[in-house]
């Protein structure tokens, strides 16, 4: 019988379970896993640094709805990956991790880059796994990628032994793992779909939010047929933006303070009452709570609840589809509810336009963004990354499809814009994957932008360049605000890119259009107006 290797049984597997590209930077022990990923079809891609690399299979695997993979060299190679799982984690995007270490044999003997890998990325981790035995190393595998996506998705890590990896067995001998053909997903307790129902019917001014839990069971489609039937007002959280086009006759965006502040029912789909939902206090307290979550755990964390479904998303939507058809439950889309909500989005709109139409030099935030808006297509792919740009892009850019726009999400990570345009880009190739970046978080991988060149990715990054961090205000001191004037569209040009400098309002639409056509990465470089500030903020202890 042939003899293989450990590095050859893990790119087996990873082919197994349908990987079709490993992100990466090289070194030891892991070349192999590279090779043999190779050899096996799988499209690897090397990195210049490897938290750009976590942060662009975690892109990869949130638009294509599977986990995405990462393989470092060992000691520091896999501690840079950390802040991506990180946020892959806290995000709940499923990842596999192979992360490289010196031979199991020398742990605790103070071996070459010998580091405690398990217990660091244990908590920001489903699962940790080490391996002790290189023919048990398919059923490994094959176990991290079942836990990534069973639940609630997040990464696994595989520690991935220099001596495990080299360990040599035969092929034969090696059993393949076990898998389910097929999983049934949890489903909705029929009397509690019936009582949701009855709730939201008899509700004067409801809503829905949605977190990704519908994106990560494929329910948009029930969701939006829910929302078609109803004519409920609907929100999402940042990153599950796109779940239903945002310019449906019950978006109403702008008004999300108020509705949030004022209804009196809401259906919460997949989504945590985290911070970003002030832990559930946004809501009004008066409101009857419907959760629907697949985990089981975050039914009533932090905000009590009414009804607390614990269902597969899509599972669950059908049922509260079929519910609304049995009971022909009346449609809210001609309420003073819905009157209300639409007034306020309008007027709101209303006043943000002398911005977005501003002549004023240097550049309003909010002209980039309406001349970004003009420009992509419908269906390109947006991630932002930022400060100040990330709060104007996400009032004014809106998302017309599931699983096309990024951002930080609920860690507030700087740094994704670019790498998670590059994971966007090679999950879909056919797409445009446009990076809305700040020039604080722009530099923290503007390496990376190398990465785009070599592979001939072109996507398109516009930068909102305000010269610092935040926004300049008169008589406040922000230490390490100021940055200057970074020519990122110079850096662009010498990797092998197109750069373009933006100073001139009626120049920002002519520079998009030229950095779409020019079928290489390309990078746009807007001077904005240093003194726009988005939202509030906190300095010291006090509220500007």
């Amino acid at each position: 019988m042939p003899k293989v290797d450990g590095s050859y049984l893990i790119a087996r597997t990873l082919k197994e379970e349908g990987t079709d590209c490993l992100f990466y930077l090289m070194g030891g022990p892991n070349y192999e896993i590279v090779n043999n990923s190779e050899d096996f079809g799988i499209r690897t891609v090397d990195f210049r640094h490897e938290q750009a690399a976590a942060m662009a299979a975690h892109a990869y695997g949130r638009v294509k709805r599977v986990p995405g993979v990462t393989t470092s060299a060992s000691g520091p190679g896999t501690l840079n990956l950390l802040t991506g799982i990180y946020n892959a984690f806290v995000d709940a995007a499923p990842m596999v991790t192979l992360g490289g270490a010196g031979p199991l044999r020398d742990v605790y003997r103070d071996g070459f880059q010998e580091v405690d890998l398990p217990n660091i990325f244990a908590p920001v981790s489903k699962s940790v796994i080490r391996p002790a035995y290189t023919n048990r190393l398919p059923e490994h595998i094959s176990s991290a990628f079942r836990t990534a996506t069973s639940d609630r998705p997040g990464p696994v890590y595989v520690e991935c032994n220099e001596d495990i990896l080299y360990g040599e067995v035969d092929e034969g001998a090696v059993e393949s793992p076990p898998r389910a053909a097929r999983v049934s997903p949890p489903s909705a307790n029929p009397d509690q779909i019936v009582e949701a129902v009855k709730i939201l019917s008899e509700a004067e001014r409801p809503i829905l939010l949605t977190g990704s839990g519908p994106w990560w069971s494929g329910a948009s489609d029930e969701l939006q047929e829910f929302v078609d039937r109803t004519r409920i007002p609907f929100y999402t959280t940042p990153i599950a933006r796109g779940l239903i086009p945002e310019d449906h006759p019950v978006s109403f965006p702008a008004a999300r303070s108020t509705a949030f502040r004022e209804t009196d029912a809401v259906l919460v789909i997949g989504t945590r009452f985290n911070w970003i939902m002030t832990f559930g206090r946004r809501i009004s307290q008066g409101a009857k709570i419907i959760q629907i979550d697949v985990h089981a755990a975050e039914i009533g964390h932090n905000r009590s609840v009414d009804i607390g479904i614990v269902a597969d998303a899509k599972s669950a939507m059908r049922d509260m589809v079929s519910e609304v058809a049995r009971t022909g439950m009346r449609s809210k889309a001609d309420s003073a509810w819905v009157d209300y909500l639409r007034d306020i989005e309008m007027n709101r709109r209303q006043r943000s336009e002398p911005l977005e139409n501003s002549e004023q030099v240097p550049i309003h935030p909010l002209r980039l963004c309406k001349e970004l808006r003009e420009v992509m297509d419908r269906d390109a792919i947006l991630s932002v990354d930022g400060n100040e740009i990330l709060h104007y892009g996400r009032q004014s850019i809106p998302t017309f499809e599931p699983g096309h726009r990024l951002n930080s999400g609920a860690t507030g990570c700087m740094g994704v814009g670019l790498p998670f345009a590059i994971g966007a880009k090679l999950a879909k190739p056919d797409k445009q994957s446009v990076a809305l970046h700040g020039d604080g978080s722009l530099g923290m991988n503007i390496q990376d932008f190398d990465t785009a060149v070599r592979h001939n990715l072109p996507i398109v990054v516009v930068v909102s360049n305000n010269e610092g961090w935040t926004a300049r205000v008169e008589g406040v001191r922000k230490p390490g605000r100021e940055l200057g004037w970074t020519r990122f569209d110079a850096i662009a040009e010498a990797m092998g890119g197109y750069g373009e400098e933006v100073t001139e309002p009626a120049g920002i639409g002519p520079a998009f259009e030229r950095a779409f056509d020019a079928g290489v990465p390309a990078i746009v470089n807007v001077r904005t107006d240093p003194t726009a500030r988005a939202l509030s903020r906190f300095v010291g202890s006090k509220m500007e």
